[in-house]
């Protein structure tokens, strides 16, 4: 008696409390621009009237398109770069009719305006704090910031920061300290949340631009995060972007050993997945096997993005 009974609670608390999973990717929607010429910011060629020709009609179809990817995404928390203001992210908001996320999104000091996002299910994830945090260059250049939020998972608490490295754009070799600031400047932060609280679960999301096994994202290990993309390194034809020919793992996810450890919130195995539709790549010409982008220079492709979305599932135990 006392054993059913023991087993009937337990049914009773998994339907007031179930313990679904909760699903966080990370996207490069590539250059969402308005049409409206920023006179502080350098997105000339994306206004009307710009070298692109960009059309109402044109920069609609780009919204429908990244809507597109959301719907076969389908997550709970989204990170996103390359995106330039609140506007846009609303029309895409809009555009995704199958949720309606609540936005975070802060103004940026980069020269082309682009900043970061988080879109929520409200239903999912709980918002307490959210921040954007700068990141001063050695040579005193600003770049794009890094979108700092703190929230609940069924009421445990997580740390979430959303990442647009430096890119190789002006030479590798240049870039790369660039890039160690920025992660010295993270490990710093992460530091502090530890030092306050040493079981804190943090999740990295971002586009790196280096890979899991490179000299930057590897200084991350010193601080327990390890990137959730290292196992796919060399794996052919795997990756998010495409540079020469070769296949690049950019785009990642971070997390440190308490989001590995089962306790709390956990990361579920093998729920690393890319989205790598058929749709989603080029399929015939010089360009087979890259992502099927928007743009090809002043061009429009139609396509989605030069970079493959990604994401993993959460549960709590």
């Amino acid at each position: 008696m006392f054993k059913r009974s023991v087993i009937l609670i337990t049914f009773l608390c998994s339907l007031i409390f179930p313990k679904e999973s909760v699903s966080i990717g990370f996207w490069n929607v590539e250059n969402l621009f308005d049409l409206k010429n920023d006179p502080v910011t350098n997105d000339d060629e994306f206004a009307s009237g710009g070298k692109k020709n960009v059309t109402k009609k044109i920069y609609d179809l780009k919204i429908k398109n990244l809507a597109e990817v959301l719907a076969d995404l389908n997550v709970d928390i989204l990170g996103l770069c390359e995106v330039e203001n609140i506007d846009v992210l609303n029309d895409l908001n809009n555009a995704y009719t199958d949720r309606k996320y609540k936005i975070i999104h802060y103004d940026s000091p980069d020269s082309r305006g682009i900043d970061n996002a988080l879109l929520y299910d409200k239903t999912k994830f709980k918002v307490i704090n959210s921040v954007a945090i700068p990141i001063k260059l050695e040579s005193g250049s600003s770049t794009r910031d890094i979108l700092y939020v703190i929230g609940s998972i069924y009421g445990k608490r997580i740390h979430i920061f959303i990442n647009h490295w430096p890119s190789n754009y002006g030479g590798r070799k240049k870039a790369i300290p660039k890039r160690k600031t920025t992660a010295n400047l993270i490990l710093k932060k992460i530091k502090e949340i530890q030092k306050d609280d040493s079981g804190a679960e943090i999740i990295l999301l971002g586009d790196f631009n280096e890979n899991p096994d490179e000299e930057n994202i590897q200084s991350m290990r010193k601080q327990g995060l390890i990137s959730l993309m290292e196992p796919l390194v060399n794996k052919l034809k795997v990756g998010t972007n495409v540079y020469r020919g070769k296949d690049y793992l950019y785009d990642q996810i971070i997390v440190n050993q308490e989001l590995l450890d089962k306790q709390n919130l956990y990361v579920l195995p093998d729920s690393v997945y890319i989205l790598d539709l058929p749709k989603y790549r080029q399929q015939e010409g010089n360009y087979k096997h890259y992502p099927f982008r928007f743009w090809a220079g002043n061009r429009v492709l139609g396509g989605y993005s030069d970079h493959l979305a990604i994401k993993i599932s959460i549960k709590i135990n």
